[in-house]
């Protein structure tokens, strides 16, 4: 049946109408937030690559998580910036470091948060990689990815031990998720659940994070362990390893410039799975507001929705707050 019986506009004609036939829907419950948790008291540095965005001293953290949660964001992500770094990232399972100290501190403000960590290395190591450092192929040096597997599990025991809900290892060794599940589950702590970075692409867009993080490589790139960008059926595989090995969830990165990752993953998994918006993401959009060429309250909605309606369960975005603003309006 065609035009003119057939009238697509019909159902367009108000927004009260438009929202009764709407087929994705956006809410402050899907997103998280993420937290930079660094030594001191009364600390609030913003970083210059990322507007609104601060590292932040344990009290400062749970200042942010009191008004994400009073946004209507459940959840927030934490990495952490150590006051020491060396070559294995030993403060990476520090239980008096700063994110094992701000899990502790927003649990106690706020029982009903969701508080994840991210679990990785490259934060606390001298080096910037996401592991220990060994001799490579053809000399070079690279990640030892056994002997890195075992640091992870301290740090996701740290982290579990203060009281965190969710672990996310974002670190792409093979293996980790069930080396960190045989961790959790041996040591009385069975009921935690992990958030795997399953499909984690080794890409440009994360170059404000590393200033956020200070975790920036200091020689060399991460392609050897991240996946390359090209490679829509490694991902898959990736996604099903992890599952196997034991995630409860999963997290794809970046996400606007690989929706058609999450949109496969999606149709080939049952799972709850969410995307990160990663730092370039949010970076890119925020000097395009600077100069007025997009309208940002709009297009902060309208990317965050595209994620949503490629698939996903929940959205880590640096937006999150703001965005719950604007959908309570």
């Amino acid at each position: 049946m065609a035009f003119p019986r057939q009238r697509p506009r019909r159902l367009r004609s108000s927004e009260t109408l438009r929202a009764m036939v709407r087929e994705t829907t956006l809410a402050p419950s899907d997103f998280i937030l993420p937290l930079f948790a660094m030594p001191g008291r009364g600390e609030r540095r913003e970083v210059p690559s990322l507007p609104g965005v601060f590292q932040l001293s344990v009290d400062q953290v749970v200042l942010e998580a009191k008004r994400a949660a009073d946004a209507g964001v459940p959840s927030v992500i934490l990495f952490g910036l150590p006051e020491h770094k060396d070559a294995l990232g030993s403060s990476g399972w520090d239980e008096n470091g700063p994110v094992a100290k701000s899990v502790r501190a927003i649990k106690d403000a706020l029982p009903g948060m969701i508080v994840m960590t991210d679990v990785c290395m490259c934060e606390y190591t001298d080096h910037g990689h996401c592991g220990v450092l060994a001799p490579g192929r053809a000399g070079r040096v690279d990640v030892d990815n056994d002997k890195t597997l075992e640091l992870l599990v301290r740090e996701a025991l740290c982290h579990a031990r203060a009281g965190a809900d969710v672990v996310a290892p974002s670190d792409m060794m093979d293996g980790r998720v069930s080396a960190i599940r045989r961790g959790l589950d041996s040591n009385s702590l069975a009921m935690t659940p992990i958030l795997s970075y399953a499909s984690k692409f080794a890409s440009a867009f994360y170059g404000p994070f590393r200033e956020a993080a200070d975790s920036a490589p200091q020689f060399g790139d991460r392609r050897s362990y991240q996946m390359d960008g090209a490679n829509l059926r490694e991902a898959m595989r990736e996604i099903e390893l992890d599952l196997g090995e034991g995630a409860d969830m999963i997290l794809m990165k970046p996400a606007m410039p690989y929706l058609d990752v999450i949109r496969a993953a999606r149709d080939r998994f049952g799972v709850p799975m969410g995307a990160y918006q990663v730092s370039g993401e949010y970076s890119m959009l925020q000097a395009a507001f600077e100069k007025d060429w997009l309208e940002r309250d709009r297009t902060t909605l309208e990317v965050l929705m595209s994620m949503r309606r490629a698939g996903v369960d929940f959205i880590v975005t640096y937006f999150a707050k703001e965005a719950a603003k604007l959908l309570a309006k």
